[in-house]
C-alpha cells in the first residue's frame, strides 16, 4: 500500500532493506510488489482464497477479518 499509494518510492523501500540491521526481520505486506522488491526479499508468498466463511454467509468478526 505504501508503494502503490506513493507514500514511499521503490528506492526508499530498497534503501530501508539495505540499511536495516542484519538481525532484524522486516515483513512487507500487500499486493503489487515490484520485481526489485521480490528479488531483494528472502521469502515471497501469494495467497489465494479457496474457501472462506464469507462464502456461506458468515459475517466478518471483529479482531479476525477487521
Amino acid at each position: 500500500m505504501a508503494l502503490r499509494d506513493e507514500f514511499l518510492t521503490e528506492d526508499e523501500i530498497l534503501t530501508l532493506l539495505d540499511k536495516k540491521p542484519q538481525h532484524l526481520e522486516l515483513i512487507l505486506t500487500g499486493r503489487g510488489a515490484t520485481e526489485a522488491l521480490i528479488e531483494k526479499a528472502d521469502l515471497v508468498t501469494e495467497m489465494k482464497k479457496i474457501k472462506h466463511p464469507f462464502d456461506g454467509g458468515i459475517k466478518g468478526r471483529k479482531g479476525i477479518e477487521f
